[in-house]
């Protein structure tokens, strides 16, 4: 094959992720880049985890390893693209960068880590020291926000050229629900429920509430994780008129409550950029969400969502009140928010992906990579 035909062939691609079917952020990723990228581009996926049993879990890496090698050796593989979380996953994953670089396979290590800073500062220094080594071998390290990428470049001695700024996507409704004759106010939590997304502080915030508000307002709490503590929560605050907690939510299940809610709550206390958000701001709703990891890239507060501290039930519980006194600002934030992740949309994203995994496989001359929004406006 010739340069010029080279250069215009669309990559073969190694995806190595959890498992499609897994509940959480990772896969949900996964899974749309799957679903919308060009027909053209072929992307294998591997997965490497599950929310098995330990025995599982093992025996479904040890197969991620023998597929991967096989792979490696027997067919053109132009980008292995390497999913990468905390704990478990950064070992897993330096395992298969190394055997990666080993076949001279060009990796993007892909960091959708809400806790990788925790993890890593706690690793000795030999330890941190074998991964910054592995990792740093990568062509490309994708972060979710800058703030992230001067992280994960200080920590890993990354260089310039290496780390690679793009949030995650949404998948965009094709119409947001006109919700300007909602009288009350529906709140919508979509996650793990647990301490570390804010799950409790969120219930405890509603009790706060005075009576007059919570007969104007509902609030759905919809995830895995803790679900019966939450349960129990709302039992002895006497929420039970005023909060239901569900379980996880499939794909059509979520957009069902995205289009019946008002407002998204997501108290986290430790996140990369999290999915959940930008789903419910591609559905025109305002969120009430706290300044961690990338949020406050995108979130202005008072212009898109509302910004409250971690932890702090008080403020937390204000921010409520004022979008069930207020229609007109939910509305207001609303639209803004819709406007602020339509450059983020899966279709522009593929795109960027696309351009990272052509250059990935020419290191030796890689070309810039637009933004995601610059490629949206060549499109």
């Amino acid at each position: 094959m010739n340069r010029q035909n080279e250069a215009k062939r669309l990559p073969k691609v190694v995806m190595l992720g959890p498992e499609l079917k897994q509940m959480g952020g990772i896969a949900t990723v996964e899974n749309l880049i799957l679903a919308n990228m060009p027909s053209d581009v072929e992307i294998h996926h591997i997965p490497t985890h599950n929310d098995g049993s330990v025995s599982l879990r093992v025996r479904l890496f040890a197969n991620a390893v023998w597929q991967s090698i096989w792979k490696f050796s027997t067919e053109d593989v132009d980008a292995v693209h390497i999913f990468l979380s905390q704990r478990g996953s950064a070992v897993r994953n330096a395992i298969l960068t190394v055997i990666a670089r080993a076949y001279r396979k060009p990796v993007i290590i892909h960091a959708q880590s809400s806790e990788f800073h925790v993890f890593y500062d706690n690793l000795s220094a030999v330890g941190q020291l074998l991964l910054r080594s592995i990792f740093c071998q990568c062509a490309y390290f994708i972060a979710l926000s800058e703030s992230w990428k001067r992280y994960y470049t200080q920590s890993l001695k990354l260089n310039d050229s290496q780390a690679v700024v793009l949030p995650n996507p949404v998948q965009l409704p094709a119409h947001v629900p006109d919700r300007s004759s909602s009288e009350n106010a529906t709140f919508l939590f979509l996650g793990r429920i647990g301490q570390r997304k804010g799950a409790f502080d969120l219930i405890q915030a509603f009790a706060a509430l005075p009576d007059e508000q919570k007969a104007q307002a509902h609030l759905f709490i919809a995830g895995d994780g803790e679900v019966a503590k939450a349960r129990s929560m709302v039992q002895e605050l006497n929420l039970g008129q005023c909060v239901t907690i569900l379980d996880w939510l499939n794909p059509e299940q979520r957009d069902i409550y995205l289009a019946k809610a008002d407002v998204f709550v997501l108290p986290t206390n430790n996140e990369g950029l999290p999915l959940a958000l930008l789903e419910a701001m591609g559905w025109g709703l305002p969120g009430i969400t706290t300044p961690v990891g990338g949020i406050p890239e995108l979130v202005t507060s008072g212009q898109d969502g509302i910004l409250v501290e971690p932890g702090n039930v008080e403020q937390l519980s204000e921010a409520i009140k004022s979008l069930i006194d207020d229609k007109d600002l939910r509305l207001t934030l609303g639209k803004n928010a819709r406007a602020k992740v339509e450059p983020l949309n899966i279709h522009s994203y593929c795109a960027t992906l696309v351009a990272l995994y052509r250059s990935a496989s020419h290191q030796s001359a890689p070309e810039k990579v637009a933004a995601p929004e610059k490629i949206a406006a060549k499109n």
